[in-house]
């Protein structure tokens, strides 16, 4: 079918009289009515929703709900659902119906409209009331459209959709989903859909999201989570049907040997991430799943106390951060400053230096160990204000000191003798870590070279638990009393 406008549409309008009001069951009835599979098994064959992706439908389009999160592995027809529940709603929905497919790039948001285009052509009743562009679809009849756009929030701003589908969701930033959030929710009834495998970081939108439909307080919030047990065994067949439901429903289009055929060729973490539907460790990050925020506690450094300071600065395109660790192992954040966006912006330097001033102020500093790049004048500056011997060079570009120091606390975070106030900054920085491989033991980078995924306060965390530990085990030696 040639693309572009058909001229006048003569077809018309589909009769809908007599149709359910409930958003879903309008759904459910148009889908099985009038769509054919496009691709895969029962191609070609009227599209028949499996149960799971009925109960999708129903929970997502239930009354009052406004997002909508599905965690899914791959596999299990996330774009032909999605494909299909956007042309639903062209024609079931409301008047000027307005749907937008949200990628992380134009071409992945293009994967739905070439799905939905492709199931348009094979009915006759669809093709001759749809204009299909290369770029969108348009149903004069009631001035619906389906759009797809690439996640960026200067391509969402001045839509009002009706349903905004975001595809794969955790390669989406927290930027975007504001922009998405701030341009849903406009009309009377309206769905935020997000359906996706999970992330590889916990520092992302999608497991704060995960987290908030885990909790269930949400009434306007539908989650539904497709994963396998934790603990299973990669392996375990009956765990990949649970968390693959097109692998176990009546008419599977998904195999256990093309799965299996999957885990021999990727990583078992990624298989984990991906085909199992699991939020795991060992696909980018530097410390296990979790296991920095169970180190979270209630705990305030006292005035006075004896610590351990640790600076990492930058001029402009890092961040540069002030971070503290008591001799019993809490970790705060005593500043961070980060660029918040500017070209132009550059690091306060006197608000550092003040920064630096109050903590020495405050505290029984035993040490501050600094990074001298870039701060070597504010360094020597520091040491005569406050003691040579209170203030040093620690260059964290030397990886024969450096990874040491970063095996002492990933053993101390795994174990839980190290812990922190769950500040969201250095928990953000945490997550970013990637594990380097080194002779000389594992160190931190970040995931790739000019990634705007800051690391500074996690390395000072680093650093200042390390001094603080060598404090601990040299202590001053008390002299002994000699008799007369």
């Amino acid at each position: 079918m040639r693309a572009g406008p058909k001229g006048a549409i003569k077809a018309e309008p589909l009769d809908l009289s007599g149709w359910p009001t409930s958003r879903a069951q309008r759904r459910e009835r148009f889908i099985s009515e009038f769509l054919i599979t496009p691709k895969g098994v029962g191609a070609r064959e009227p599209f028949s929703l499996r149960p799971f992706q009925r109960e999708i439908v129903r929970g997502a389009f239930a009354p009052g709900i406004r997002t909508a999160l599905v965690s899914l592995p791959r596999g299990n027809g996330k774009s032909a659902l999605a494909a299909a529940l956007a042309l639903a709603e062209m024609f079931v929905g409301p008047d000027s119906a307005e749907v937008l497919v949200v990628a992380s790039d134009m071409r992945q948001a293009q994967i739905v409209l070439r799905m939905a285009r492709r199931m348009v052509e094979l009915n006759p009743v669809l093709r001759e009331r749809v204009h299909v562009y290369a770029d969108r679809l348009v149903l004069p009849e009631n001035d619906a459209i389906l759009l797809p756009l690439p996640a960026e929030p200067g391509a969402l701003h001045g839509h009002d959709p009706s349903l905004l589908i975001v595809d794969e969701l955790h390669v989406v930033t927290g930027e975007v989903w504001e922009a998405v959030t701030s341009v849903s929710g406009k009309r009377p009834e309206s769905l935020t859909l997000a359906i996706s495998t999970p992330a590889s970081s916990p520092d992302s939108v999608m497991w704060s999201l995960v987290k908030h439909g885990r909790s269930g307080q949400d009434s306007a919030f539908y989650f539904k989570e497709y994963a396998a047990p934790e603990g299973c065994a990669v392996d375990d067949r009956k765990a990949w049907r649970l968390a693959n439901p097109a692998l176990s429903c009546r008419r599977p289009f998904l195999s256990e040997d093309g799965l299996e055929a999957v885990r021999k060729t990727i990583s078992e973490a990624r298989f984990r991430q991906l085909r199992l539907g699991q939020w795991v460790t060992g696909v980018e990050s530097w410390l296990p799943w979790g296991a920095w925020d169970a180190c979270t506690t209630r705990r305030a450094v006292q005035r006075r106390e004896r610590v351990v300071l640790a600076f990492d600065g930058s001029a402009s395109g890092d961040s540069t951060a002030l971070v503290g660790c008591t001799l019993d192992g809490f970790i705060w954040v005593e500043g961070l400053w980060e660029n918040p966006g500017d070209q132009r912006w550059r690091v306060p330097r006197g608000d550092v230096d003040r920064a630096v001033d109050m903590a020495f102020e405050t505290y029984d500093v035993l040490e501050l160990a600094a990074d001298p790049w870039g701060w070597r004048s504010e360094i020597e500056a520091w040491a005569q204000r406050h003691g040579e011997k209170r203030v040093l060079e620690w260059n964290t570009a030397h990886a024969a000191r450096m990874a040491p120091a970063t095996d002492r606390l990933y053993q101390a975070v795994v174990t839980g003798q190290v812990s922190h106030d769950g500040d969201r900054r250095l928990a953000a920085h945490v997550a970013h870590c990637v594990a380097k491989r080194t002779p000389m033991g594992d160190l931190v980078s970040k995931d790739k070279r000019g990634s705007p995924r800051k690391i500074d306060a996690a390395v000072a965390a680093i650093v200042a638990y390390d001094r603080a530990q060598w404090h601990i085990n040299n202590k001053p030696r008390k002299k002994a009393k000699g008799f007369k």
